[in-house]
């Protein structure tokens, strides 16, 4: 079908544009000098819990330059998020997976123009708890055994000989989280997850359930492995390549990090940022900063001629 909406998805990554710059907790916060004086209003956010750490740190410093308007990030998942971005509920919708072709008609339907904006990379890390000295790597194969709804896997002796008898605990996020979609496309094949698996949309909640439990298994976005690489142990994962990679920033960047480097998203109202020029102005900052703070929070930044295309795009497209 074809869509009558008009949509703009813009591709970006690292910077510090110019413009009026403010210092919180160290670093340098650049903001535009003339759009940025005296607005107030809200702008409304919500969406994936992997995509937070970078929009709560963009709301937490743009309160610096506007403390007028109310920008709070709000959590409900990849799915949740897009499902009240849908409904006309919020003006950005943070997310982990892109839009879906349901959500694309659905939008349509609703006669909601977006744009979309690629702001990072993320690698979905695969942690046990610090105590667990025997799972060095693990293949998809044995991902896949080891999170498929099935008997065959109760203990780690199941996934590989030699591993001990203890059951194994696992941890997942929810259903409505992006996180959940791509583990369930890139390693599941869209098959069933095991159903006796901890679910939900806050990771905080998963990591906290690996720390607890010698015998867990979890997956969630790097950021929050980095947040808590003190209290967690990573576990490399086979490529393609036969080859057992651990992820960090190169690996990531890359692509070598197979199958579970993936970009990250926001979508924005293309009303909203006609309309309201806090919205306009919000995601002019989230732009010109957010190479810098998704390296801070535990991400992987673009390039920043990325960045510096989409703010051009951005101008282009208010005009």
């Amino acid at each position: 079908m074809k869509m009558k909406s008009v949509l703009f998805p813009l591709i970006i990554s690292t910077a510090l544009l110019l413009g009026a710059c403010g210092t919180e907790n160290g670093r340098t916060v650049s903001g535009n000098a003339e759009s940025s004086t005296g607005l107030s209003g809200s702008v409304r956010i919500d969406g994936s819990s992997t995509v937070f750490p970078i929009m709560e740190a963009v709301s937490e410093d743009y309160t610096m330059v506007q403390p007028e308007v109310d920008a709070p990030v709000f959590v409900s998942g990849t799915g949740g998020g897009f499902e009240k971005f849908i409904n006309g509920e919020t003006d950005i919708s943070n997310a982990s997976r892109p839009l879906t072709e349901e959500e694309i008609q659905r939008l349509e339907e609703n006669q909601i123009e977006y744009t979309e904006f690629e702001i990072a990379y993320d690698g979905l890390s695969v942690v046990v708890n610090k105590e667990n000295d025997f799972v060095d790597q693990l293949t998809v194969d044995q991902l896949q055994k080891l999170w498929l709804d099935s008997e065959d896997v109760q203990t780690w002796a199941d996934v590989r000989e030699g591993w001990p008898e203890e059951s194994i605990a696992f941890y997942s996020p929810g259903s409505d989280s992006g996180t959940y979609d791509y583990f369930d496309e890139a390693v599941l094949e869209k098959k069933k997850i095991r159903g006796d698996a901890t679910m939900s949309e806050d990771d905080n909640v998963l990591v906290e359930g690996v720390m607890s439990d010698k015998n867990a298994i979890g997956y969630f976005g790097f950021a929050y492995y980095v947040k808590n690489k003190d209290n967690l142990k990573v576990v490399p994962v086979v490529n393609g390549k036969g080859k057992a990679v651990t992820p960090n920033h190169e690996t990531i960047m890359t692509g070598e990090y197979e199958p579970l480097s993936r970009p990250m998203y926001f979508y924005v109202r293309n009303d909203s940022l006609q309309e309201n020029p806090q919205v306009y102005d919000y995601v002019e900052f989230a732009l010109t900063n957010m190479g810098t703070l998704s390296e801070e929070v535990g991400y992987v930044s673009l390039k920043k001629e990325e960045y510096e295309e989409a703010l051009t795009k951005l101008k282009e497209f208010v005009k």
